[in-house]
């Protein structure tokens, strides 16, 4: 084995860490949606609908999303509670993965309707969504403030044998 293998090693750790951290944040939106009551719900939705591309909302749960966004007359999207009914939290999970490929800073925004909830805030997929984001969130602000110090981190030999 040459030492060339090393920090392409260290390259891939880091690549696929963000991947799984969004996985996990999509999962755990989901698993909230699942707990919360109707009307936060249908917020949930109404937050994250105007955020995903037409396309996508086409694409994700068999074009629910798209049906609920097209029947809106107005700029607004409003979600029924019949919407509500239909949608499942892995509808959601598939939606905010979505999302996060156009627009990481939407995500954010979900910790606000969350803590806002005294119902969701209270679940333990909640606590951990906040917590994840709060963690991205920061390590973002990290790299924004200091753009070189990821490459460096990503280019660094590893240490593992």
């Amino acid at each position: 084995m040459t030492c060339h293998a090393l920090p392409n090693a260290g390259l891939a750790e880091h690549s696929v860490a963000p991947a799984a951290s969004e996985a996990r944040v999509a999962t755990l939106i989901g698993q909230v949606y699942e707990v919360a009551p109707a009307a936060d719900r249908r917020r949930l939705l109404e937050y994250l609908l105007p955020r995903v591309g037409v396309l996508s909302l086409a694409v994700v749960a068999d074009g629910l999303f798209a049906r609920i966004l097209f029947r809106n007359e107005s700029s607004r999207i409003r979600v029924g509670l019949e919407d509500v009914g239909q949608v499942q939290g892995n509808d959601v999970s598939a939606l905010v993965e979505r999302l996060q490929q156009v627009s990481t800073d939407a995500i954010y925004g979900l910790a606000q309707i969350v803590a806002a909830s005294p119902v969701m805030a209270s679940s333990a997929a909640a606590a951990l969504l906040v917590t994840v984001l709060v963690q991205r969130a920061r390590a973002q602000a990290a790299d924004d403030a200091d753009p070189g110090n990821a490459l460096a981190q990503a280019a660094a030999p590893s240490d593992a044998p």
